[in-house]
């Protein structure tokens, strides 16, 4: 998937600003799946910082993914 388009990175910023403002909890799975393929295809090789942070932040979305996913049982 190439990340050239303008409205791609529109995308990712307001996705972005939703998780900065209010969390992954406030995004959907589509959403969440959405923003996993964007920060996929966008290349922070350049920057080692935002690369650290986009490396992050897919962990977290793997583990909300995970957590949704899973069933819980309380004891």
């Amino acid at each position: 998937m190439s990340y050239s388009e303008d409205g791609d990175e529109a995308e990712l910023g307001r996705l972005l600003g939703i998780v900065s403002d209010k969390g992954l909890k406030a995004l959907d799975l589509v959403e969440l799946d959405r923003l996993r393929i964007l920060l996929q295809a966008k290349d922070y090789t350049d920057n080692k910082k935002a690369n650290k942070s986009k490396a992050k932040l897919l962990k977290q979305i793997n583990s909300e993914f995970y957590d949704s996913q899973k069933q819980r049982r309380f004891l």
